[in-house]
């Protein structure tokens, strides 16, 4: 059992984890790809820990005060925003948000100029969003503080994948062998790309559904890019069996006109209604990154029904993020 020392700051952790977690070699927190089992699971244990700190009447642990914790979004964002500052001042940490809209990034300032200022302001931490793919191994590049990669363009949200997976082994125990079906926009999703990495090297099943149109190469032929993963372009096929179905957002605001004859057929082949989620497990998981197309990819009966756990998953990303953050920033006193 994971504990805290008395004074809050440091967790005491059972010997295993212990181990594993004085093994922890990530600086930054840019994809799973890079991820073993292991990692994964120490996460996944230490934020059961960070979950208790929450539920607690006053939710604050010590754990990284004198840390500065930056966080950077080029893009809009209201939950993981929130959740990754919550995360950090229920660890103690100091915490400073900027928006680019509201920068020196509108006068033309560099991403690495942008970066240099927050090092040289102390940051610790800079949790990053950026539309371009890639923008945050670039910064990881250019500051020896660690960057968290808070979701760039396409290509990846670490953190959404592991609170996913997170609230998947509370509910059944564990992630290895669920059979988990993502429905949706997968092309434009990087969540959908952090979920396959992570659930695959978790030892889930996983199924993908979507448009032809929408489905990234690389899963259409498997390789570097991507582990091999089940291509089901029938909805009800997919469903079928699920122990989790996952539905991602259509992102209309990231396509090429051209990409779906119609919102209305889109509705009528991909959306997952109460009728087609009858098809899954009895038990079956709805789950869904936020924010929901309701009427679109997804019935409000299913968003809104007693097998979806759209808003646990809200609540378990802080806790999960609360554990990266103890990692990066604290984890030697584990």
């Amino acid at each position: 059992m994971t504990t805290w020392h008395e004074d809050g700051s440091t967790l005491v952790l059972p010997p295993k984890a212990a181990v594993t977690a004085s093994a922890w070699r990530h600086h930054h927190i840019l994809d799973l790809d890079d991820f073993t089992a292991d990692e994964i699971e120490l996460v996944l244990h230490i934020a059961d820990s960070m979950k208790e700190v929450l539920a607690r009447p006053v939710k604050k642990v010590p754990a990284l005060r004198g840390r500065t914790v930056m966080t950077l979004f080029y893009e809009n964002s209201t939950r993981t925003r929130l959740s990754f500052e919550l995360a950090a001042k229920s660890l103690s940490a100091d915490v400073s948000n900027l928006t680019a809209s509201a920068s020196s990034i509108t006068k033309g300032e560099s991403l690495i100029d942008t970066l240099l200022t927050l090092e040289s302001l102390g940051a610790d931490v800079v949790i990053m969003r950026h539309p371009q793919s890639g923008a945050p191994n670039l910064a990881a590049q250019h500051i020896k503080g660690s960057v968290i990669n808070a979701g760039d363009g396409w290509h990846a949200h670490p953190s959404q994948a592991l609170l996913d997976m997170y609230t998947m082994k509370a509910h059944k125990g564990a992630v290895k062998g669920l059979k988990v079906t993502i429905i949706g926009d997968t092309k434009h999703s990087r969540v959908s790309r952090s979920n396959i990495w992570g659930l695959t090297i978790m030892g889930a099943e996983v199924t993908v559904c979507s448009p032809p149109t929408l489905l990234p190469v690389g899963l259409r032929e498997p390789g570097d890019n991507f582990p091999r993963v089940r291509i089901e372009p029938d909805i009800n096929k997919a469903i079928a069996g699920a122990d989790v179905v996952m539905v991602l957002r259509l992102q209309l605001e990231r396509m090429q006109t051209g990409l779906l004859p119609s919102m209305r057929e889109y509705i009528q082949i991909y959306q997952v209604n109460e009728e087609r989620l009858k098809l899954a497990k009895p038990d079956a998981l709805v789950m869904h990154p936020g924010p929901m197309n309701e009427g679109l990819e997804i019935s409000s009966g299913v968003a809104h029904g007693s097998q979806s756990v759209v808003n646990e998953q809200v609540t378990n990303g802080v806790a999960v993020r609360m554990a990266l953050l103890y990692l990066l920033a604290g984890g030697k006193k584990a």
